[in-house]
């Protein structure tokens, strides 16, 4: 159980917690932690934020989270994103949809859908930040990862080979409903905002992945990253909204 935390930890972050390269298999028997990884990475943005709250102010503060917040995970769902946003807002066959996956180049599409996320993250934790909600930056990337192993248990994989499909073969058959223990625990903190935002992922993630699967034949490793940024986001826009109008 703990090796696996480790795996998911040096798979789906930069904190170098393990000597060697992790394989996909392992990532994929792994799966059902990935839900305490985002728990893991929200403490420590919780914390960070709670010590630059002596030094700056709200929007400052949003900021340099956001900033922590990608270098902590290397820009790893975030590539995922933009690379979706190239490929499967393009009018193109599903063939060509592929290969646009595969290209490391990124396009216009690329780079219009990373500064829009970024600029609606940044938003969301600045209203969260003046808001003192806390719990946003437990959950927005508790759930987010939720969402990849909900992605990974529920649709089919677009290639018969690649990263996405070794590692969506290796999840075994109660990585789901572990990671979804795993990912209510953190609503202690605010049960019905918590229980709505879980809600609104659910639904996204189902929603998008529909969308995807309309455009290609099944969801890659990229599409997994971008589903996780995605959901992160509608997270943090609930919390926005329900801190802004309650004050909590």
């Amino acid at each position: 159980m703990f090796r696996s935390l480790l795996v998911a930890l040096h798979f789906l972050t930069r904190l170098p917690l393990l000597p060697r390269e992790v394989s996909l298999e392992e990532v994929g028997r792994a799966a059902w932690s990935f839900p305490a990884v985002g728990a893991l990475v929200g403490l420590l943005l919780s914390g960070t934020d709670w010590l630059l709250g002596w030094l700056f102010p709200p929007f400052l503060r949003a900021a340099l989270v956001l900033a922590l917040w990608v270098a902590i995970t290397g820009a790893l769902h975030l590539d995922g994103f933009v690379d979706c946003c190239d490929a499967l807002l393009a009018a193109r066959p599903p063939e060509v949809r592929l290969e646009i996956l595969r290209d490391t180049h990124v396009g216009a599409f690329g780079v219009v859908g990373a500064v829009l996320l970024l600029l609606v993250k940044y938003a969301a934790l600045s209203v969260c930040a003046v808001t003192e909600t806390p719990a946003a930056l437990l959950l927005a990337p508790t759930l987010g990862r939720w969402a990849m192993v909900y992605a990974m248990a529920r649709y089919p994989a677009a290639r018969p080979a690649g990263m996405g499909k070794t590692v969506r073969e290796s999840v075994g058959r109660w990585a789901l409903p572990g990671a979804t223990l795993l990912a209510l625990l953190p609503l202690g903190a605010h049960p019905l905002t918590g229980l709505v935002a879980f809600g609104l992922v659910w639904l996204f993630t189902v929603l998008f992945a529909l969308w995807v699967l309309r455009r290609i034949p099944g969801l890659t490793g990229d599409v997994y990253g971008a589903l996780c940024e995605a959901s992160e986001t509608v997270v943090l826009l609930v919390l926005a909204s329900v801190g802004r109008a309650l004050g909590i």
